[in-house]
């Protein structure tokens, strides 16, 4: 059976320029990866917007139960190459440190998971079996990537019992933190709608700003509420204000700001609508408001998942991991919808950052954690 080095595997899928949405290469590179272990390998790729976004689905066996591990391949920009010690796609390795974009978030994940199920199927027939989904537009819009291949294998009859997500959760060391949840997401953009006019005639014109100042304020004063048992308080936050005007007696036409909310389980979408519109209706007369998100806040369902994967950690590292719903939205927010789903990754501190770094003994804990997830997992379901 083929084995694979977990530092060697993550050097190699970082000098894939990957950036979303990432391309076909990568995606060959893993499946030359898996096939050999006897995964089969079926592209998913689909396109809403003009641009193609691939997906690769692949499994090793047929039967129940099917664990799924998920991950995406594709990065954000780098931004200023002048402000990077290490080339971003170089896979430059430094005092134990192995530097590229998307080392932590999360090609490092995906590395650690094939190293650890290479060495799972060395014990020979698995009872079950075990899959990847990984996608290529995570960091993107989203829309073409993993709900698309849910609802495809949905179609195939080929959905997972329970699903693991590589996201970088951790925090202070390797596995102790696990998301359980995620809050939801709403951003809101307002533009007011004025008339311009000359800063020394006031009464000819209808200066918008004050109204969107206002609402502003009110929206950022507003008490949504004080958290519940499993999710920290909803928490908003603007993001950008704007004039479409560079003049300083010149009063502005138009006006518009963005904001974004991160909320738990004691709300829904319609219903923070309903009352940041409300808002809006009290202080601005002419305006238009638009709101973009597909995260609703959720929980996993499952606490023998939960069990399994604590138990696994602290057999690993002999630490206690938590559990946590707080941070950013991750695919887990559409794989809830079809089975019980945690995330579980490397330290985030570097994600995103300039020269993104993991360190050799992160990567060899995460690849230990994941193999003695499996080993639970079919352990416990197979008993």
């Amino acid at each position: 059976m083929q084995s694979y080095d977990v530092i060697k595997l993550t050097q190699e899928l970082i000098k894939f320029p990957s950036l979303t949405p990432a391309g076909d290469d990568i995606f060959d590179y893993l499946q030359n990866l898996l096939k050999p272990l006897g995964f089969d390998c079926q592209m998913m790729n689909f396109q809403s917007n003009g641009s193609q976004v691939m997906n690769l689905f692949a499994r090793y066996g047929a039967g129940a139960p099917h664990f799924c591990f998920a991950g995406h391949v594709d990065v954000v920009p780098v931004g200023d190459l002048g402000n990077w010690q290490y080339p971003p796609y170089a896979g430059e390795i430094d005092s134990g440190l192995l530097y590229g974009r998307g080392a932590v978030d999360m090609k490092g994940a995906i590395a650690a998971f094939i190293a650890a199920v290479a060495k799972h199927l060395e014990k020979g027939a698995l009872p079950g079996s075990v899959s990847l989904l990984i996608t290529g537009d995570e960091e993107g819009d989203a829309v073409d990537g993993t709900v698309k291949v849910l609802q495809k294998l949905k179609e195939l009859k080929q959905l997972p019992d329970v699903c693991l997500v590589g996201e970088p959760t951790s925090e202070d060391w390797v596995g102790d933190t696990i998301k359980n949840g995620r809050r939801g997401s709403l951003s809101g953009h307002i533009q007011v709608q004025g008339k311009q006019g000359h800063v020394a005639y006031p009464q000819r014109a209808n200066n918008p700003l004050p109204s969107l100042i206002e609402f502003l304020f009110d929206l950022q004063q507003q008490s949504w509420d004080k958290g519940s048992e499993h999710f920290d308080a909803s928490n908003l936050e603007i993001t950008s204000v704007s004039a479409d005007n560079i003049a300083v007696n010149v009063i502005p036409a138009k006006a518009e700001a963005k904001f974004n909310i991160r909320y738990n389980n004691q709300h829904t979408r319609a219903d923070l609508i309903k009352r940041i519109e409300s808002l809006a209706q009290a202080h601005c007369k002419e305006y238009s408001l638009e709101f973009s998100g597909n995260a609703e806040p959720f929980l996993n369902g499952s606490n023998d998942l939960v069990k399994l994967t604590m138990d696994a950690v602290e057999s690993v590292t002999s630490q206690k991991p938590k559990t946590s719903t707080s941070g950013g939205t991750s695919d887990a927010r559409f794989i809830h919808h079809y089975c019980p789903v945690l995330e579980l990754g490397l330290l985030n501190h570097t994600a995103h950052q300039v020269d993104e770094h993991v360190g050799f003994d992160d990567l060899r804990t995460l690849k230990g954690l994941y193999g003695q997830i499996l080993n639970n997992y079919f352990v416990v379901k197979t008993e």
